[in-house]
């Protein structure tokens, strides 16, 4: 199994010394990948059942991540995930492009179709369009990303006639999607290489794995994406002991992405990263 950390970019990470010393302590103690939230706002107040404070620190996910990659060498850079309506998408093939070519090759593009009508109403998104949105946004972006003369026409983006370099380091970025929904199962299914599924015990990650695997039988899967790789956040900020990573790892899970807890300052998010390394066996 894979370890990564979530929410680098929020919180005490919101401010420089503590996401740098952060990221290269996570480096040093073997994680795998750093991983970003994602909101233009937050509504004001909170939405029910959404408690999340409308003052939360939470920096840009693709400037977070480019500021990591300079203070990191191998530790992967992922998305977890972007709220992809919300971005225009050759405006974010060309951000995600460009970390990836800053990190030499590190980026992991994690998408969703995002929950918070208020946000997406403020940032003129129709939130009753979303996932359509989504799904022309992401093809628009492999089709810059990808194709020698790029060019693409779908009911929300069309170009012609146009490059856009430098295109990503690696031939192909790995692409996870977000979501609990049948449009995100089957998005998953379709379009990406990985899943990711945000606090969830292992109760609900089973019967999300459970959805994935029946949407992988009601539609076809490209094999050009391999298997689809399953990736989970826990609830709460605890480190799993060997028996709920093994019960984990049982019901599917390929990657783990655990969590500081928010108060932390800069020397805690470096014990943090140290004591959780040792426990769960990582090697640098």
């Amino acid at each position: 199994m894979k370890f990564g950390l979530h929410g680098v970019n929020l919180h005490s990470c919101g401010y420089p010394d503590p996401a740098a010393r952060l990221g290269r302590a996570a480096e040093a103690a073997g994680f795998e990948s750093l991983w970003v939230a994602d909101h233009v706002v937050l509504p004001d107040p909170p939405v029910p059942g959404r408690p999340m404070a409308p003052d939360m620190r939470l920096l840009d996910p693709v400037v977070a991540l480019t500021f990591l990659a300079a203070h990191t060498s191998r530790i992967l850079l992922g998305t977890g995930v972007i709220i992809l309506p919300q971005r225009q998408a050759l405006v974010l093939a060309k951000q995600l492009a460009s970390l990836d070519v800053l990190s030499n090759g590190r980026l992991i593009f994690g998408l969703g179709v995002g929950w918070c009508e208020p946000e997406m109403r403020s940032v003129g998104v129709p939130f009753a369009e979303r996932g359509r949105v989504a799904d022309d946004y992401l093809a628009a972006i492999r089709a810059v990303w990808t194709r020698p003369k790029p060019s693409y026409r779908g009911p929300y983006v069309s170009f012609e006639g146009v490059q856009a370099m430098p295109r990503p380091v690696q031939p192909t970025v790995p692409i996870v999607v977000g979501g609990r929904t049948p449009p995100a199962f089957r998005r998953a299914v379709t379009q990406g290489h990985g899943w990711y599924g945000f606090g969830l015990d292992v109760a609900e990650t089973r019967k999300s794995v459970t959805a994935l695997r029946e949407a992988g039988q009601k539609y076809s899967r490209p094999t050009e994406l391999g298997t689809l790789q399953i990736s989970v956040t826990p609830p709460g900020y605890d480190v799993p002991d060997k028996a709920m990573r093994d019960d984990y790892a049982t019901a599917g899970v390929d990657r783990l992405i655990l969590r500081p807890r928010p108060e932390m300052d800069p020397p805690a998010l470096e014990r943090f990263a140290v004591e959780a390394g040792r426990t769960l066996g990582l090697k640098a």
